[in-house]
């Protein structure tokens, strides 16, 4: 269990690092579609400072997935899973909006996006959770 557990910690840092790379690169226009209209309205950054804060916030976290010590992981999957769950406004706003981006182009897609979220949250803390014994 111990080497699918590494197996599924290295993969979603992998992918948030590609995931955050993107924010900062080919993705940035799709990503502005999740970016929830109060969170532009309470802060300091627009949509697009959103997006890239957030992309940057991803490369970090995937990389310390990747190359955490065993002994803080635990606390970086946290971090990751609270990370997920600040997200998940983002997600709902684009289905609320019917905002179209990453191939959501219905509201029946964006609702079934809404239920990846919670296997994230599921991942991160599984992946990094301490051995028993």
């Amino acid at each position: 269990m111990g080497a699918l557990r590494a197996l599924a910690r290295v993969a979603l840092g992998g992918a948030l690092v590609l995931a955050g790379i993107s924010h900062l690169t080919i993705a940035r226009r799709d990503f502005r579609a999740q970016v929830p209209d109060a969170v532009v309205e309470l802060g300091p950054l627009d949509e697009d400072g959103v997006v890239l804060a957030s992309g940057v916030v991803e490369i970090a976290l995937g990389s310390a997935l990747v190359l955490a010590p065993r002994g803080i992981r635990p606390l970086v999957g946290r971090t990751a899973a609270a990370f997920f769950t600040a997200v998940f406004p983002g997600n709902v706003a684009q289905w609320l909006h019917h905002r179209d981006a990453f191939g959501l182009d219905t509201d029946e897609r964006r609702f079934g996006r809404l239920f990846l979220q919670p296997v994230l949250i599921a991942w991160a803390l599984w992946s990094t959770r301490p051995r028993r014994g």
